[in-house]
């Protein structure tokens, strides 16, 4: 299902043409992954389930300067949106590139009902992958290689995306990705394909989207800040893999016994 090393990266240059941005500031909504409090403020809404991703940037330190990068973008974006409250931050500590989407949702809260000790036996399941993988990757000593392409605009979320700095770097992901989403006894648990890879880091997630915003320039607004963003292409070793848990869209945990794929050492 994902795209070819090629068409994988003519289809996000793509994404980065102005026109795309324009096309993408009119199809933005609410993300119902924030919900607005009493008070105002906007609060992560319950949204439970499993992923596979990068150590979230708090853990992460081999790539702190990436991270620190992001930040500063994150923060861009945001007096950008000025304080009309268009976008709600992620705390930068839970930034991530997810390897592989799992579960999640009412797909996972119906999983744990159908199944008998339903969490115990998808991790027994990723350790098992992981384990039969990290035989396979042994003789690999060549770091997987990414780096920042731009701004990527979603219908609810905004972040940037990633391009690998090679084909292996590409191909190494696919391959762990097709391993996952390909194994019957995940399938069996609920573990299905949803989405192509686009590989990206979410920066926040859309919250008041104005009736009268002004669409057209928002989109140039983006355009313009993503032309910025090109001037500095931070890269990020991907050089681990970690069976996460989150119950909300700001915080992905595990516990240490939890199986996890070591890239590089």
């Amino acid at each position: 299902m994902d795209d070819n090393y090629q068409t994988y990266l003519n289809r996000l240059a793509r994404m980065m043409l102005p026109e795309a941005y324009s096309s993408q500031a009119q199809h933005i909504h609410e993300s119902y992954k924030f919900k607005l409090a009493p008070e105002g403020a906007r609060k992560p809404a319950f949204f439970p389930g499993y992923t596979i991703i990068t150590p979230p940037a708090v853990e992460d330190s081999q790539n702190v300067t990436f991270y620190s990068y992001l930040l500063s973008c994150q923060e861009q974006l945001l007096q950008l949106s000025g304080d009309s409250g268009l976008i709600v931050p992620l705390p930068s500590s839970s930034f991530h590139f997810t390897l592989a989407d799992l579960i999640w949702e009412s797909a996972y809260l119906d999983a744990c009902e159908k199944h008998t000790d339903y969490e115990a036996k998808l991790r027994s399941c990723i350790a098992n992958i992981f384990g039969q993988w990290q035989k396979l990757i042994a003789h690999q000593t060549e770091p997987i290689r990414w780096q920042m392409l731009g701004m990527i605009v979603m219908p609810r979320a905004i972040g940037v995306t990633l391009v690998p700095k090679d084909q292996q770097s590409y191909e190494r992901i696919v391959q762990l990705r097709r391993a996952l989403y390909q194994t019957p006894q995940l399938i069996a648990l609920g573990i299905e394909q949803h989405y192509h890879l686009t590989a990206h880091v979410t920066l926040g997630y859309f919250g008041n989207v104005a009736p009268d915003l002004d669409r057209e320039r928002l989109g140039n607004m983006f355009s313009e800040l993503n032309h910025q963003w090109l001037e500095n292409s931070p890269e990020f070793i991907v050089h681990r893999a970690d069976l996460r848990k989150f119950d909300d869209m700001t915080r992905y945990y595990r516990e240490p016994d939890w199986p996890t794929l070591e890239f590089s050492h």
